[in-house]
């Protein structure tokens, strides 16, 4: 996986809105890494209207400090933990 910082680098000059392709297409000829570029065609195929919308939909790392890592895997609400959705059983209880 690739940073934020990374891909950032090469979509200064992407003219947004635009498609998966031409996203690629530009980092390519930017002179990004193939790793970045892997990263870009692994996104769905839709436009994209900004940077931010690039980044979320690209597979990339976050870059936290270690504090921050221990901080959050103590935060127990946050977790983002699937809880099942479905009724409970009806003799449990």
């Amino acid at each position: 996986m690739v940073s934020e910082a990374e891909i950032v680098k090469y979509l200064g000059t992407v003219d947004f809105p635009a498609t998966r392709d031409e996203i690629v297409q530009e980092a390519a000829r930017q002179g990004a890494p193939e790793e970045v570029l892997k990263a870009l065609r692994r996104m769905p195929p839709v436009d994209y209207r900004n940077k931010a919308e690039v980044l979320r939909s690209a597979a990339v790392k976050e870059e936290l400090p270690p504090a921050e890592h221990a901080a959050r895997a103590r935060d127990r609400v946050h977790q983002r933990i699937a809880e099942p959705l479905r009724e409970p059983h009806p003799d449990s209880g």
